[in-house]
């Protein structure tokens, strides 16, 4: 696969990029997601500073002269503007804010530390924008018997295949279609995940049954795709889209609402499915690829069974006042009596 390319910035930005995706092994669409962000920062910076004509539209400024002086010369409130910006103009919400943040922190931190064009780091400071933390939604397990169920057609075997990774291995969209032959040996399965870090991933039997009647039947690959797992109609490397679209398609075929599932969704219902049947959190944070512990922590919120468990364990559960403090309250509703001279008695 060939590197994204970024000529269209100016050295002091593209060094930080292709050390981003060449030594610090950052996947592409992240990269390209950082590029992008810069990109927009900085043409913020050059109208805000005065430097291009304000009838230049946004999107037109160049940032292949961003020079060292203007890096130089940004501070927080120049981030903090941006940001307000971003969110006030652009309507970016509080992700993609965050985002963005990420990303100038990066860029920042590698002027400073790596490359040593800076003595100190201007947004050492920078705080990103609160987001709300959502539950993450999940299929049930009889929805995802459904939606296994729905399979048929020409290319069933395949598709079964697929939705069967998805809902074992909680595998992500671009690891599901980076898949090679190669990689499935002695019951594991060998996935390339974010950053170029590879893990290995237990296959069921069911799962290895379903890998195997779909070998029956792949087509003869075109050449430069002989190692791709999964094909599509044109006996290509299977594309995210394709996977996407046969995901949709299944979801609406089970009944089930496609504007509320994905492939992403099928990730969370493996995770949660897991986590529910009592996998330690920690083994599940391997299976799913998780860097850090915390990404995992969210499936330990969407277990109702053990939520209701610890409602009813605790012992004010059994405490049922509901009916005296109804009738407590209808007594002290009624009015005093009253003595023969108007007095209350």
């Amino acid at each position: 696969m060939n590197g994204p390319d970024f000529h269209a910035f100016a050295p002091v930005l593209r060094d930080f990029l292709i050390y981003m995706y060449t030594i610090k092994g950052k996947s592409q669409k992240t990269v390209s997601e950082y590029a992008l962000d810069l990109r927009t920062f900085f043409r913020f910076l050059k109208r805000l500073r005065g430097l291009v004509p304000p009838s230049l539209p946004f999107d037109e400024i160049p940032v292949d002269d961003v020079g060292l002086d203007l890096v130089k010369s940004v501070t927080l409130s120049d981030a903090y503007e941006f940001l307000s910006y971003a969110a006030n103009e652009r309507g970016n919400a509080a992700a993609a804010r965050a985002r963005k943040v990420s990303a100038l922190r990066s860029y920042f931190r590698y002027l400073t530390g790596k490359a040593g064009v800076l003595q100190s780091n201007p947004l050492k400071e920078l705080d990103s924008p609160r987001q709300r933390k959502s539950l993450p939604r999940y299929l049930s397990f009889e929805e995802s018997l459904a939606l296994l169920k729905s399979v048929d057609g020409k290319y069933a075997e395949r598709n079964y295949a697929i939705l069967t990774l998805f809902l074992q291995c909680g595998l992500r969209l671009s690891e599901l279609v980076g898949i090679n032959m190669n990689d499935i040996e002695d019951g594991f399965l060998r996935v390339t995940g974010k950053g170029n870090k590879e893990r290995f991933v237990y296959l069921s039997p069911a799962a290895l049954d379903a890998i195997e009647a779909y070998k029956a039947v792949r087509p003869t690959p075109k050449a430069g795709h002989s190692n791709a797992l999964f094909l599509s109609r044109n006996r290509q490397r299977i594309s995210p889209k394709t996977v996407q679209w046969m995901v949709k398609r299944f979801i609406s075929e089970a009944g089930l609402d496609p504007t509320r599932y994905s492939t992403h969704k099928l990730r969370h219902t493996a995770a949660t499915l897991m986590y529910r049947s009592g996998v330690d959190l920690r083994v599940l944070q391997e299976i799913l690829g998780h860097t850090n512990l915390g990404t995992t922590q969210i499936y330990t919120h969407i277990n109702d069974e053990k939520l209701q468990q610890a409602a009813l364990q605790n012992p004010i559960s059994k405490v049922n006042l509901a009916a005296q403090i109804s009738q407590k309250k209808k007594v002290s509703a009624v009015p005093p009596a009253e003595t023969e001279n108007g007095a209350e008695s």
